[in-house]
């Protein structure tokens, strides 16, 4: 399990060295495009990660509201607030704040800048389909996001996403106004407008694709807290079955779940947030052997 997680961090850092440097690269095209002087790209770049630090500081409320998720009291549910608090206390981190959504659909999420100020949202449906096992096996795995700072980098990744469509758009907008006296303007404009386009796409591809690899790595650190793998491979099971989609659907916090929130479509793997279910179980159960 010890090296699954070090590998999944690894190719983490990979891709999100891989994001700076498509910003930069995006950065330095509008520079050049919009002001002729490369040097503004720097600006740019700080500006595109001002905006993610600012998504970083408001992401997490704004993900609780509008998951509708609502803040409990251990005497509102014990069985759920027992689980979270001795699972705290295994992996040695404050009891972040509980949260249950009213949805019939079994997910969950954990959100929060850092382990002081998480949060954990359980849907209804969680809780009323899984054994305590499999509850403990799916709430080790949100832990596992709490204690990797996984939210951390999906709010970061995700400010950067949005960072990339603000200036995608500026540099479609200019299209429009550019100079026309420039002998080179139809090779800059041409240029502009397939990075414009193609920004918004390659950024998101890059943001599943950390998504999908901190689901992995969490998978792992849940299995090695509980010591007991096929307790979250029994939870992934069941929710195969059922199916995970909740009533009140949010792309733009679907990579927080546990499992895929959203409805099935025929986009294939490429642009799904989560990897898929019989990978992940089959890689817990082979931790299950090894041990």
């Amino acid at each position: 399990m010890y090296s699954q997680i070090a590998a999944n961090k690894r190719k983490t850092i990979y891709l999100i060295a891989g994001f700076m440097i498509f910003i930069s690269l995006l950065a330095y095209i509008f520079s050049v495009f919009a002001t002729g002087k490369p040097s503004i790209t720097l600006y740019v770049v700080a500006f595109a990660f001002f905006y993610a630090l600012m998504a970083y500081f408001l992401a997490s409320k704004a993900a609780l509201a509008l998951n509708r998720a609502k803040p409990i009291a251990k005497k509102d549910n014990p069985r759920l607030y027992r689980i979270v608090e001795n699972l705290s206390i295994t992996d040695g981190l404050p009891t972040p704040q509980v949260y249950i959504m009213d949805d019939p659909a079994p997910n969950a999420f954990a959100t929060g800048r850092d382990p002081q100020h998480a949060s954990v949202a359980v849907t209804q449906g969680l809780l009323d389909v899984m054994s305590d096992t499999e509850l403990e096996g799916v709430i080790a795995h949100e832990m596992g996001h709490v204690k990797n700072y996984d939210i951390r980098v999906s709010m970061i990744v995700f400010g950067l996403v949005a960072a990339v469509g603000i200036i995608a758009d500026m540099l479609l907008r200019m299209t429009w106004f550019r100079d026309n006296d420039n002998d080179n303007n139809g090779v800059i404009v041409i240029i502009g407008i397939v990075a414009a386009i193609l920004a918004p796409i390659i950024a998101l591809l890059i943001q599943l694709a950390v998504s999908r690899k901190r689901e992995y790595l969490a998978d792992a650190t849940g299995a090695l807290t509980t010591r007991y793998p096929e307790g979250l491979a029994s939870a992934l099971e069941k929710i195969k079955q059922t199916g995970s989609a909740v009533q009140h659907q949010n792309t733009s916090t679907a990579h927080l779940y546990f499992a895929n929130p959203l409805k099935k479509s025929s986009r294939g793997n490429l642009f799904s947030t989560h990897p898929p279910i019989d990978d992940r179980i089959a890689r817990l159960r082979q931790m299950e052997t090894k041990q």
